[in-house]
């Protein structure tokens, strides 16, 4: 690391900031933070243009410290108000809100875009990761919505598939950590299962509790992810994970199969599974392939690919990769995970840095760096 480097670009970097409207001790903080996360990644992958990085990390710092003092303040605001007489409500609004957002007068796709920005709290750049689709086209349709339901009266609530499918997005979102939205999404998804008896509805909650209780196990001390097979499954919440699996097997009984029921399946033969190696991909693939039929979806087939590459073999693998689109986010690391289990170290390594440098995140680029790294390292022996 270029110490040196890193002391020479701090004042230019501050002064963008303040230049920015930042206050200085706020921007004096934020580079700091900014230039801790440097010494943490530069040594992996060094940006090409430093300053840059270090300003949008900088910036990205600053604005979350303000977020975050903003919030703080309206909760302490809130504290020293008078409750109103009366019982207190069993639940709150935002459910509510989720229902109005998603008003018959906006298609699907643009009720979910305008209810993540609106009442879940997400950046336009998260809704359109999430959609994958450029972050200019999703602010379009968002303006849009917004535009459509301007002279709209909120009186007609949207339908119960729309909200689950926000919900879904916002526990991902904040499953992936950039925003620590999941025991929000699992919250509201318990109060819309006591209100709407749909199987869907509870097969999305189970999806919820069995992803949410591995979650201890998915990063390292250090921040850094840890695969599903590397993970230490003692860290695994078991109570979690029954309460999930109660709520599929009750879902699924119905007989009324949904692609949130058949997601719930998969994450239940993974947490069912006491090992990596014991895991059921015979079964998995076929719910996969279940699942494929329900969405019709891109991502489900890459998915699928990976798990017919542990079931069958990784040149089955690499054979249902060679159908989809090689432009489908996380496409490259799916084709270096499977290269390297079938021996092809060079290619897997130039896979996963190629990987790396299109990951939505920094903690999934450094993964995937290291990645490359590991292989470099063992070829060179």
């Amino acid at each position: 690391m270029d110490e040196a480097l890193l002391r020479s670009l701090t004042p230019s970097v501050l002064a963008v900031l303040v230049r920015r409207g930042a206050d200085f001790a706020a921007a004096e903080d934020a580079v700091q933070d900014a230039l801790v996360e440097a010494v943490r990644v530069w040594p992996a992958d060094r940006p090409r243009d430093p300053k840059g990085w270090l300003v949008t990390v900088a910036w990205r710092r600053f604005l979350d410290a303000t977020r975050a003092d903003a919030a703080r303040r309206r909760r302490e605001d809130l504290v020293d108000e008078e409750p109103a007489a009366g019982p207190a409500p069993g639940v709150d609004d935002t459910l509510q809100l989720y229902f109005l957002c998603a008003h018959p007068s906006l298609t699907p796709s643009s009720a979910v875009a305008l209810t993540l920005r609106a009442v879940g709290g997400l950046t336009t750049r998260q809704i359109a990761r999430a959609y994958l689709v450029p972050e200019a086209t999703m602010a379009q349709r968002i303006s849009r919505a917004k535009r459509t339901v301007s002279g709209v009266r909120l009186d007609r609530h949207g339908d119960v598939a729309t909200v689950l499918r926000v919900l879904y997005l916002v526990f991902n979102e904040g499953y992936s950590g950039d925003v620590d939205l999941v025991a929000e999404a699992i919250r509201l998804t318990r109060q819309l299962a006591v209100q709407v008896d749909h199987p869907e509805v509870t097969g999305l909650l189970a999806l919820m509790l069995l992803h949410h209780a591995r979650r201890a196990a998915r990063t390292a001390p250090d921040g850094s992810l840890v695969p599903l097979a590397e993970q230490d499954r003692g860290l695994w919440d078991t109570t979690v994970i029954a309460e999930g699996v109660v709520i599929l097997q009750a879902a699924l009984a119905r007989d009324r199969l949904g692609e949130f029921q058949a997601q719930a399946a998969i994450a239940a033969l993974h947490a069912d599974a006491p090992t990596a190696e014991e895991t059921d991909w015979p079964q998995i693939v076929e719910w996969y392939d279940e699942l494929a039929r329900l969405t019709d979806s891109p991502v489900v087939r890459l998915n699928r690919a990976v798990a017919v590459g542990e079931a069958d073999g990784p040149r089955a693998g690499l054979a249902a990769l060679a159908e989809l689109d090689d432009s489908l986010p996380r496409h490259t690391a799916v084709a270096a995970y499977l290269h390297e289990r079938d021996g092809d170290l060079t290619k897997a390594a130039r896979l996963y840095a190629e990987a790396a440098r299109k990951a939505p995140d920094l903690a999934e680029r450094d993964h995937l760096t290291r990645q490359a790294a590991r292989l470099n390292t063992r070829r060179g022996r």
